[in-house]
């Protein structure tokens, strides 16, 4: 019996065999259910491209950046969020170039088609995407990236490009994509409402895109090229017909999630991760946040967080171990409190509306007396976010790429350097008014804007404002830490360093692959002080943008 199965399984090897052997074996390469290259247009490219942005800068902005930026902590596998445990086996740049590459087919299809609007569009991810890559990593593939069909060892092994010359290349980027949004519109080739995820079609939006980009990148290397910073945003600011701008949250660049599966819903949602140690239960909001939100009296607390459900109250009279909930209130004998004190070298917080998770806490799933001591569990004493987060889609859920908030946030600043932008208090109050819209939270703006958010001037405040708008959004926040050191965040006990993180590791896979460049990129960084016992290649070593600025430390 084992004999004739054999004898039969070995006549079907056989016969698919010569099948196959008298097949084209490029025509076994084709997918047959892809797009050909030969005939793919830009209308199918671009909806990919711009769908891998959005989840790259919302996994930036709503993940480890945001335990960076404190605006979350995670209570279990946590070593990245919160104590930057991060390393040459970490964050990787491969999503992004792999959109990179998606988007420069749309580019050479737009050539090729004479679609300057496609071609515009293109330019201006393409700048979104190197931007972040410069952003994150400092000098990498540019010039020579992108070319490994090619073949040959330079194309396999590209160079890496400047983190100066990357932003210089931005900007030219963005200001030739916003003069061909400028052209006709009937000669620049139609964008299909359908096919474009940001915008559907709306090239004004595109264009208000393009340059609010640009005021961001500017802004960016104030530091190091303050001349060129000051004359390009006053340009554009001075020209409000050929340099429209993201003014409004109508005109914000976001990209919505549509809820189908787990690959196109919010990252935290428990419709399709049902998991009881799940994303949801693990992120809490950051005690300095909070904390923040709290002393300014902001609305936007309620936006982001969700009230505790069980209050705390420490009773001295109490014998030892007396432990009750009492009309909703939990109440401890004070040896319990003065337990938890010694083993956790932290005191407890007993408010009873908003608590937060304290940065890189030791206690972690016990924080505050929580009865699971699980990691990632419901914590009645410290709060979640809000329960929207827990939906797949929502109106409020969305990746942020650029906002009128963060626009105004630019302007007012360099209103405070005295650049000819316009008030700073006249953008400052817009750029909070305008974040009170994006959270629909309109009709507490003129309170708030009365109380604890008054303009008072300072840098201090601004950037702290915008440090709070940009929740879900953390990666311009830690920007924006880097280059003025504000917010002064301080590191919890178990943070890696004592310091908040500069930037990424270079990968080992590319140290290994494409080792003369990255080296020589890497011995370009400067280390500082926190960057031992790294080698040069450390979360806290300086690239261009940050050398010879004393920012942020």
């Amino acid at each position: 019996m084992k004999t004739l199965k054999y004898k039969n399984l070995s006549l079907f090897l056989l016969l698919s065999m010569l099948v196959f052997s008298c097949m084209n074996l490029e025509e076994l390469n084709i997918n047959p259910n892809g797009v050909d290259p030969a005939s793919g247009h830009p209308n199918l490219l671009l909806p990919t491209v711009q769908t891998q942005l959005g989840q790259n800068v919302l996994n930036l902005g709503f993940g480890d950046l945001a335990g960076v930026m404190q605006h979350t902590q995670k209570d279990g596998w946590s070593s990245g969020h919160n104590d930057y445990d991060w390393g040459a086996q970490g964050q990787s740049w491969a999503p992004f170039y792999e959109a990179l590459r998606t988007n420069d087919e749309l580019l050479k299809k737009a050539e090729e088609l004479n679609l300057p609007h496609h071609k515009a569009l293109g330019l201006i991810l393409k700048a979104n995407l190197f931007g972040l890559v410069a952003d994150l990593w400092g000098d990498a593939p540019f010039s020579q990236a992108l070319k490994g069909e090619l073949g040959g060892e330079d194309n396999l092994k590209p160079v890496y490009d400047s983190q100066k010359d990357i932003y210089m290349g931005v900007l030219a980027d963005l200001e030739t994509a916003n003069q061909l949004l400028a052209g006709d519109a009937g000669s620049g080739g139609a964008i299909p409402a359908t096919q474009d995820v940001y915008y559907q079609g709306d090239i004004m939006k595109w264009r208000k895109f393009a340059n609010s980009l640009s005021l961001r990148y500017l802004m960016r290397i104030s530091n190091k090229e303050a001349a060129m910073s000051k004359a390009g945003i006053e340009k554009i600011v001075g020209n409000p017909g050929q340099y429209p701008l993201i003014l409004s949250p109508s005109d914000d660049a976001r990209m919505n999630y549509i809820g189908a599966s787990p690959a196109d819903s919010w990252p935290s949602n428990t419709v399709y991760d049902k998991s009881t140690s799940g994303n949801y239960l693990r992120i809490k909001v950051c005690s300095t946040l909070i904390d923040a939100l709290k002393r300014l009296g902001d609305p936007r607390i309620a936006v982001y967080a969700e009230r505790i459900t069980t209050p705390l109250m420490v009773e001295p009279d109490w014998k030892d171990d007396r432990d009750e909930i009492i009309n909703g209130v939990r109440h401890v004998a004070q040896n319990i409190a003065e337990d938890y004190e010694t083993n956790w070298g932290e005191e407890l917080n007993l408010a009873s509306d908003y608590i937060g998770l304290p940065p890189s806490s030791p206690a972690g799933g016990a924080y505050n007396l929580n009865p699971d001591l699980a990691q990632g569990t419901f914590n009645p004493h410290c709060s979640q976010l809000n329960p929207m987060y827990k939906d797949a889609v929502g109106a409020l859920l969305q990746s942020r790429l650029m906002t009128a908030s963060e626009v105004h946030f630019i302007l007012a600043e360099a209103a405070l350097k005295g650049w000819t932008v316009g008030d700073q208090k006249m953008h400052y109050e817009a750029a909070i008014k305008t974040s009170f819209e994006s959270w629909k939270i309109s009709a507490s703006y003129d309170a708030y804007i009365k109380g604890g958010g008054k303009y008072n001037g300072t840098l201090e405040q601004l950037i702290e404002q915008k440090w709070i708008s940009s929740w879900t959004a953390a990666s311009e926040a830690w920007f924006d830490y880097r280059r003025t050191g504000l917010p002064k965040l301080t590191t919890g006990p178990y943070a890696k360093r004592q310091a908040i993180p500069l930037r990424f590791y270079y990968m080992r896979d590319e140290i290994l692959l494409n080792p003369t460049n990255v080296n020589a990129a890497i011995n370009g960084l400067e280390p500082t002080g926190f960057a031992a016992p790294d080698p040069k290649n450390s979360a806290w070593s300086k690239t261009w943008l940050l050398q010879g600025t004393a920012f942020p430390y």
